[in-house]
């Protein structure tokens, strides 16, 4: 199944290539991901809500533009930025990182927090999580107040997890949803586990073998 994958934000040729290769790595046998950047007309980073609403629109259009016999598209951001509220059939289905994964964790029955680099997208995080309907299984978000520098700086990022891993498994958190899509989680000795939001929701878009 080939899928396309989209940026939030307008990216350097070299980001792109890192992220790319992520997508490589975690993609699950028989899921070919091509990364595509959203354009020049996008934010470069997710730092405002005003940013966040630019990030949307500029998601939505490159989706209808893009070309290509895709299979699935799904936005490259954990804030599902322009993902439909229902899936729907064509010209191709378009799923949230975000969606999937957390919508796993509740199906299990788990309740789970969320980390994430500032209060923009910490915000937005919470906005869609209550318009799936998952506010119930949340146990809180908890920002990391991280620069943007920080999301292909893994080992900036996963030093920063410590404290508010433990602060949501206080509260009841027994999986802590890396709140960023193009950050490696690296295994840790903490009381919660971290989630790897785009290796869960790739892993369940192809539970089934199928698109929708």
């Amino acid at each position: 199944m080939r899928a396309l994958a989209v940026t939030p934000i307008h990216l350097p040729p070299e980001e792109i290539a890192r992220r790319q290769s992520r997508y490589d790595r975690l993609a699950p046998p028989g899921l070919e991901i091509e990364l595509r950047d959203v354009g020049p007309a996008a934010p470069s980073a997710l730092d405002t809500d005003g940013s966040v609403r630019d990030s949307e629109r500029a998601v939505a259009a490159a989706l209808a533009a893009a070309d290509g016999d895709w299979a699935v598209a799904f936005p490259d951001c954990v804030l599902d930025p322009a993902v439909p509220e229902r899936v729907a059939a064509g010209p191709r289905p378009v799923h949230g990182l975000l969606k999937l994964s957390a919508s796993q964790l509740a199906a299990k029955g788990e309740r789970f927090g969320a980390v994430v680099r500032n209060e923009a997208i910490g915000r937005e995080l919470r906005s869609r999580l209550g318009a799936y309907g998952l506010t119930p299984f949340l146990a809180g978000v908890r920002v990391l107040d991280l620069p943007f520098e920080a999301i292909a700086d893994t080992a900036a990022w996963n030093a920063a997890l410590g404290d508010a891993v433990r602060e949501l498994a206080g509260q009841g958190a027994t999986a802590v949803l890396n709140g960023c899509s193009a950050v490696d989680v690296t295994p840790a000795d903490l009381p919660a586990r971290i989630v790897d939001p785009t290796a869960l929701a790739l892993a369940v878009l192809m539970a089934e073998g199928v698109p929708a």
